[in-house]
């Protein structure tokens, strides 16, 4: 019988990160799970580290690869989970229970997210997620894939990880499972992990990179959607200043007006 969760770490030169990771796997009180680490070949020891532990890991394995979205397909392609959770190196669980508090809540939907701790430099806060998604959501944002359990069916309909990405295969991969395949999904207003801003898309000259896939698709993909958000947009802000407009709450206040 399958597992019903596999648990993939990504790694590549950072074992200390990894180190946590897979320390945060260790702990959890439930433990049906199948889990894969795939490295990219690392040289700082994390290799070692996994042939230390290998007892820990269900598959794993450490040679070269194109790329964080080609580590994350080899993980994919391993996997026999119904679903999937990508817990990359330096990613971890809340805490140590938190698989076991949640584990009969991720079924049936092909989407299945939660809220999740984000530390930066010396703050810690807990990022919420929308109950209902929305084209202009993943306009502006995405889901958090290290509190994300994907149906591993998912990626049959809507294709792997776009490997010649550099930062937001994942944001495709949502946003065309949800804008083009109709994906089910869930929101649990929990957290499940904690991740540590300081990746790929912080570092300032990927920023323009981000910015430049994301417009591809955009603007390959979605265009006539663009065309109608822009719209909304206008008139959103315009409804906006009017609702701001002294003049206007004090027609309102005199009931020359109906609240809008």
């Amino acid at each position: 019988m399958n597992p019903k969760i596999s648990i993939i770490t990504v790694n590549y030169n950072n074992l200390d990160g990894l180190q946590r990771t897979v320390e945060s796997v260790k702990e959890q009180t439930y433990q049906k799970f199948e889990y894969i680490v795939i490295d990219g070949g690392s040289t700082d020891g994390s290799a070692e580290y996994i042939e230390n532990n290998k007892e820990v890991f269900d598959y794993w394995v450490s040679e070269s690869d194109t790329g964080v979205y080609h580590a994350m397909n080899k993980g994919i392609k391993k996997a026999s989970g119904e679903y999937l959770l990508f817990l990359n190196s330096g990613d971890h669980f809340y805490d140590s229970k938190v698989l076991e508090r949640n584990i009969e809540l991720i079924t049936a939907k092909d989407i299945i997210y939660f809220n999740l701790q984000v530390v930066e430099d010396d703050k810690i806060f807990i990022k919420d997620y929308p109950e209902k998604l929305s084209f202009s959501y993943f306009v502006n944002d995405t889901l958090p894939h290290p509190a994300t359990f994907i149906k591993r069916d998912l990626f049959q309909k809507v294709g792997w990880y776009k490997e010649d990405f550099k930062i937001v295969s994942d944001w495709k991969f949502f946003i065309d499972a949800l804008g083009k395949y109709n994906a089910t999904y869930s929101y649990i207003n929990k957290p499940l992990s904690t991740f540590y801003i300081g990746g790929l898309s912080s570092i300032p000259e990927n920023r323009i990179v981000k910015k430049k896939e994301r417009d591809e698709v955009l603007n390959t993909d979605y265009a006539l959607y663009m065309q109608d958000l822009e719209d909304v947009i206008a008139f959103r802000n315009t409804l906006n200043s009017l609702r701001a407009s002294r003049i206007i709450k004090l027609l309102v206040k005199l009931k020359f007006l109906n609240k809008f």
